[in-house]
């Protein structure tokens, strides 16, 4: 796949100011850090000395991370609870310049926490040793189910692409997309799918962008680095969701793009394969091959930037994002 550098870094510099719609579930991430000494007198585990906790946006808010910092100005369509977990949701987006207009806020609804515990001796790096998941699914009423539709169908005039972050906690609700999808499709606005468990769901969609577990599950098959078994999944996921693409990635392997009535694009991983952390790299992704798709881009060009943009994020600690200057250095190094 040859394309011009100068190309890429021309679509990046469009990246600016680019109103991009993120309907998802928003969720608090939590790190409770401590050190390890001793083994507790009451049970056989290990008495954890508190240090610190860290707070960061987790679920759709990494994806509003990435996109800010990628120059645009990112859209939060979703519902949180009214508590502790959802007003620091709100306080953290606010913090960055993100707006918060469309988010609703639900009474009867639990803002998703995932706690997780790392511990570690005072001078050793923590390791992770429990999660706990405090999570429930939306009790969608009339009333709140007449506000996100209205939002979705506002933002149709408004924003330049929908952007579907689905961690399946059904803030995002198939019935609902179907209703809204028209109103994109008619100002030919992009709306793209990154969908933990129901990729298959949102039929009519613009383009997805799974990970290779994500496609297997969704087949209930095995790829196996057996590259005929690939071309079938993803051209068999292209037809199901009667997509224009299928962009799987394959962490190491690269991606492997699906177009209707193409052959199949293998992108080769870029950069090293020694790959430092992969949390939230479909975060990355997603949010570059959208804004490349708002510039006008073909989906090649959308993929490449995309892998880019992934192999810089990988090489960080944690779930992380890029600035435009990072991917542009990344596109001609």
């Amino acid at each position: 796949m040859s394309i011009k550098k100068t190309r890429l870094q021309h679509i990046v510099d469009c990246f600016s100011g680019k109103k991009i719609a993120v309907w998802g579930d928003f969720i608090l991430d939590e790190y409770l850090y401590g050190t390890t000494r001793r083994i507790s007198r009451e049970a056989p585990v290990l008495v954890l000395s508190y240090k610190n906790t860290e707070l960061y946006l987790g679920g759709a808010g990494n994806t509003l991370l990435n996109l800010k910092d990628l120059g645009a100005d990112p859209l939060p369509v979703g519902v949180i609870g009214n508590d502790t977990a959802g007003r620091k949701i709100i306080k953290s987006l606010k913090s960055k310049g993100i707006n918060t207009d469309y988010i609703v806020i639900d009474k009867d609804f639990t803002t998703p926490i995932k706690t997780r515990i790392l511990a570690g001796e005072e001078t050793a790096k923590k390791q992770q040793i429990l999660r706990i998941d405090h999570e429930k699914k939306v009790p969608w009423t009339p009333l709140l189910e007449q506000k996100i539709r209205t939002h979705l169908e506002n933002l149709a005039a408004r924003a330049h692409a929908l952007l579907i972050s689905d961690y399946n906690y059904h803030v995002v609700r198939e019935d609902m997309f179907q209703a809204a999808l028209p109103y994109y499709k008619k100002s030919n606005i992009p709306v793209t799918l990154d969908s933990r468990f129901r990729i298959l769901n949102f039929k009519g969609i613009t383009a997805l962008t799974p990970n290779e577990p994500e496609v297997e599950q969704a087949l209930q098959t095995e790829i196996n680095d057996n590259t005929s078994e690939l071309e079938k999944i993803g051209s068999a996921i292209l037809k199901k969701t009667t997509a224009s693409a299928v962009l799987i990635t394959r962490g190491s392997k690269g991606m492997a793009l699906f177009e209707k009535n193409k052959p199949v694009t293998y992108i080769p991983i870029h950069g090293t394969t020694d790959i430092v952390d992969v949390t939230g790299a479909g975060d990355t992704v997603i949010s570059v091959f959208t804004l490349a798709l708002t510039c006008g881009t073909s989906f090649k060009e959308a993929a490449s930037l995309s892998n880019f943009a992934g192999g810089v994020v990988v090489m960080k600690k944690g779930t992380a994002t890029l600035t435009p200057e990072e991917l542009k250095e990344a596109i001609v190094s």
